[in-house]
């Protein structure tokens, strides 16, 4: 059986500035949602307690990191990426920590919570199609780095190994210890593939027999905000698609329903995508007898709160 959390892994960290406030966040079991695949254990990483309040602090935090070791990010250069949301709060928190400038390209359709919090963050704003999706914003950040390439540090979060890497050193390593090296089942939602990438590859290497299970939307057209449908969109660079023992989709209305459940039996109050992950989770541990799976709660709610679906009964 695996031990309880302790205060151990809930432990202040005393920074000096956002930056070193990122990672280290805890793992909750989900009991009662998990309550009828027992002896299976079920855990959630709560990335909710990142200072911008998602798992997109870890890989902002090591691109803007490396960029800065490299010589590409430099007061005089615009951090310039595409966005869905998170990365773009998390990127704008980060540069206003360190005194630059972020300009992000973004869905006209995210969430008004979301366009208010990068404006409190002061950053400059360029709206790209919403029926184009997450493509259509990698297709006009790319247009702007080409027409003046000098003005920018293009962090290209899709294709940035400084991505997975932020993962691989972090979370992976967080995981395996936070389960005492139990865990025998990892669950991740494919969004950049940042996450299931570094943290997958880490605990493939603690432990090979450690299965690695990627989750997706079942359709091109969904509501799962972060998460891309490969089959039928840019599949980012980083990925590695060999990695995967197995794969499974996820509806936006399993996913929705499943955001209501874990705030009303766990009281987690959390965001689509961390709905998504704990449904695809549960799918996973209901096909064993036994082990320790481990998914990834990418962040709270509270962005999510204009979304329609809180309202139907």
């Amino acid at each position: 059986m695996l031990h309880q959390n302790t205060l151990e892994h809930l432990r202040v960290k005393l920074g000096t500035d956002v930056f070193d406030l990122v990672g280290d966040t805890p793992l909750v079991s989900l009991r009662r949602i998990a309550e009828h695949v027992q002896p299976v254990q079920v855990y959630a990483k709560a990335e909710w307690f990142n200072p911008s309040g998602s798992v997109k602090d870890r890989p902002a935090r090591e691109i803007i990191l490396a960029a800065e070791r490299a010589g590409k990010l430099t007061p005089h250069k615009i951090l310039l990426d595409a966005t869905s949301g998170n990365m773009g709060i998390a990127y704008a928190m980060l540069c206003a920590a360190r005194g630059y400038q972020a300009k992000l390209v973004i869905p006209e359709n995210a969430s008004p919570e979301r366009i208010k919090i990068l404006r409190a963050y002061h950053a400059d704003l360029v709206f790209s199609n919403a029926l184009e999706g997450a493509d259509g914003a990698i297709r006009r950040a790319r247009e702007i780095v080409a027409a003046n390439p000098g003005q920018y540090f293009y962090a290209d979060q899709y294709s940035n190994p400084a991505n997975w890497q932020a993962h691989y050193n972090t979370t992976g390593v967080e995981v395996w210890e936070q389960t005492h090296g139990e865990i025998t089942h990892f669950v991740a939602g494919l969004g950049t593939s940042g996450t299931f990438i570094g943290t997958g590859r880490r605990l493939r290497e603690l432990n090979p027999n450690v299965q690695l299970i990627a989750a997706q939307p079942d359709a091109p057209f969904h509501g799962l905000e972060g998460l891309k449908h490969y089959q039928t969109a840019i599949v980012p660079a980083i990925y590695d698609a060999s990695l995967a023992d197995a794969q499974v989709t996820v509806s936006t209305e399993e996913a929705h329903a499943m955001v209501k459940r874990l705030a009303r039996e766990e009281g987690l109050f959390v965001g689509v995508s961390a709905g998504a992950a704990a449904v695809a989770a549960i799918q996973v541990a209901e096909k064993l007898r036994e082990g320790v799976v481990v998914t990834v709660f990418p962040d709270a709610g509270f962005k999510y709160l204009s979304d329609r679906f809180w309202e139907e009964k």
